[in-house]
């Protein structure tokens, strides 16, 4: 019989301290091997990617930083609306989610938030602060980071793609920074396409999807994929002026890449699609499909009730750009802008048809036509994007009201009619001509093995590539002004609601908005690019206020409150409303700062 041979166990080692967090966990060596990880996370290539996108950011937005309250990019228009709709979306979903459509602007008609692009998505920023000082704050803290998001978007699509890192960060800069975007400075709504860069590369990369290794079934990553239908949901949150044509884009290429897998699958080829991904496509495409018709459901209701809120093919064509439009900068270009200002001169609505993606950029991308990392079929694809997409952008211009052209996607494409401004699509035109020119770049770029001699020469190397990165930055360096945000008058202090701010016209019904975040009251003033019925009438009858017949109008609709802004009512009905007598009419005025409030209950 064989010996057996007994070992006692080991005894279990000492602890110092309760559980497992004794000093043998925190020694030396966990501690250096942590500081370790800690390095390489802080040198690690997104990492990176991050930080300098915050970092260019905040230089290339540059005064925005510099006084966060005081001050808003571009105007005191469009910025201050904006900047009311994100504080919006976080009041209502924080206090009545299911009413969020009822905004408490245009006091009495419904679904008044579908005026206009929402930016919804914006809404956990909304739930921050208070009160149109933190509204400003939070618009401008917006304004930064949508370029950032922008870069970072357009330079993972890139990586993503199969390109090196000098050409993904042309990508990334001239999708960020091109000067056409100067020009939509006061859109915050327009600036937010940081969301369809970072969707496609999610999206690619969880399809395990590449420009120079087309499909590779063993890089699927399904988690990537739904984050990327997540990504993409959130984008059309933000408004479908950017999120529709996204949309369209998203099902067409949906349809291709089914198209593709069929033809592989009748030729016999068969490729692998995981079971997982596919569950991750249908849970994620319904997802985005769902938001989408949310979304869309408000829009088509406000057409119903307000016709005039659709556009028409003649405001369509007073927005669509001259060909001559794509090459010429907007004046807050630092590069171009004086240099372009007789071209300019020639365009009837400059704001919108100043489309330049970059000069730098159009020469990298007809270069990468012809040297490239991308398959010639693949640059072709891309070529043909570029000129597709340019020739949208050029709304009615090239094909007039004829067939085939934009007019056909406004008459027989489901909510296209609502894209007002075609130039806007030129975004696309620039993340395509960035795709271009990462692949050129990709093909000069040193190889990152490491190797025998030569090292100076390749870290030189390296040093070069970023020159092309570089002077597409210089085209994006701004001269946006950045003008006083407009205070909130004393007189609009806890304002009580339903309330009437006059005077009611104009751009001051932006700001009234953006004052009206102080509690948010329900109140009558609102500008749109229709005037509802209801507010029309609500005007016309309070011309003559204070009298006998505006004060029972007002009080038969509803209405509480109306403060008068004396210095603001130069030039209106309202000019002389101060000195008009009150006795009789069984309402109380009285003087709050530099504005009258009228009490009429």
């Amino acid at each position: 019989m064989s010996e057996v041979r007994t070992t006692a166990p080991a005894a279990a080692p000492e602890r110092s301290g309760p559980g497992r967090w004794g000093p043998e966990r925190w020694g030396p060596g966990r501690g250096r091997a942590a500081a370790v990880r800690l390095g390489r996370l802080a040198r690690h290539e997104w990492t990176l990617a991050v930080l300098g996108s915050l970092l260019l950011a905040a230089v290339l937005t540059w005064p925005t930083l510099r006084d966060l309250a005081g001050t808003i990019p571009q105007d005191t228009g469009d910025p201050t609306l904006q900047a009311w709709q994100v504080a919006w979306g976080g009041h209502a979903l924080l206090t009545d989610p299911a009413h969020v459509w009822h905004s408490n602007t245009f006091w009495p008609e419904p679904y008044t938030y579908a005026y206009s692009d929402t930016l919804l998505g914006y809404a956990p920023f909304g739930m921050i602060g208070h009160g149109p000082v933190a509204a400003v704050v939070r618009y401008n803290l917006l304004y930064v980071l949508v370029h950032a998001l922008a870069f970072v978007g357009a330079y993972a699509l890139s990586r993503q793609l199969g390109a090196g890192w000098a050409g993904a960060a042309v990508a990334g800069a001239s999708f960020a920074y091109a000067p056409w975007k100067l020009a939509q400075a006061g859109h915050l709504h327009v600036l937010s396409i940081g969301g369809i860069a970072l969707a496609l590369a999610m999206l690619a990369r969880g399809h395990g999807w590449s420009l120079r290794h087309g499909y590779r079934p063993d890089r699927a990553r399904p988690g990537w994929a739904g984050a990327g239908w997540l990504v993409a949901a959130w984008q059309v949150s933000l408004g479908f002026g950017i999120g529709l044509p996204f949309a369209y884009v998203l099902g067409l290429l949906c349809l291709g890449a089914a198209g593709g897998y069929g033809w592989s699958w009748w030729r016999r080829a068969r490729p692998a699609f995981p079971r997982r991904l596919l569950v991750a496509d249908l849970a994620g495409g319904a997802f985005f499909a769902g938001v989408t018709l949310l979304m869309a459901a408000p829009y088509f209701e406000v057409v119903s009730r307000h016709p005039a809120g659709r556009r028409t093919v003649e405001q369509i064509a007073m927005f669509s750009p001259p060909l001559r439009g794509f090459l010429t900068a907007p004046p807050e270009s630092w590069l171009w802008g004086e240099r372009h200002t007789a071209a300019r001169a020639t365009l009837s609505f400059a704001g919108e048809m100043t489309l330049l993606p970059g000069m730098v950029l159009i020469g990298l991308a007809v270069a990468g036509l012809f040297v490239s990392s991308w398959r010639l079929r693949h640059r072709l694809v891309l070529a043909a994007g570029v000129l597709v997409s340019a020739a949208l952008a050029a709304g009615t211009t090239l094909f007039g009201d004829g067939d085939p052209g934009y007019v056909t996607l406004v008459e027989h494409v489901p909510g296209w009619d609502g894209v007002r401004t075609p130039g806007r699509l030129v975004l696309w035109t620039t993340l395509l001509l960035g795709v271009l020119a990462a692949g050129a770049l990709t093909v000069h770029e040193p190889d990152p093995e490491p190797g025998p001699p030569g090292g100076r020469w390749r870290r030189w190397g390296r040093a070069v590539l970023v020159l092309p990165m570089l002077l597409v930055l210089a085209e994006g360096v701004n001269r946006t002004p950045h003008v006083p945000a407009p205070v909130q008058p004393t007189a609009l202090h806890g304002l009580r609601g339903p309330a009437l701010v006059l005077p009611s016209d104009g751009i001051r019904e932006f700001h009234v908005m953006l004052w009206s975040t102080d509690g948010f009251p329900k109140v009558v003033n609102g500008l749109a690019s229709f005037t509802p019925a209801g507010q029309q009438q609500i005007r016309a009858a309070s011309g003559g206020f204070p009298d006998a017949a505006s004060v029972a109008y007002l009080r038969e609709v509803g209405v509480r409150t109306v403060v008068l802004l004396p210095a603001y009512a130069a030039g209106t009905p309202w000019a002389d409303a101060a000195a008009r007598p009150v006795d009789g009419l069984g309402i109380r005025r009285e003087a709050v700062g530099d504005g009258l409030v009228y009490h009429l209950d």
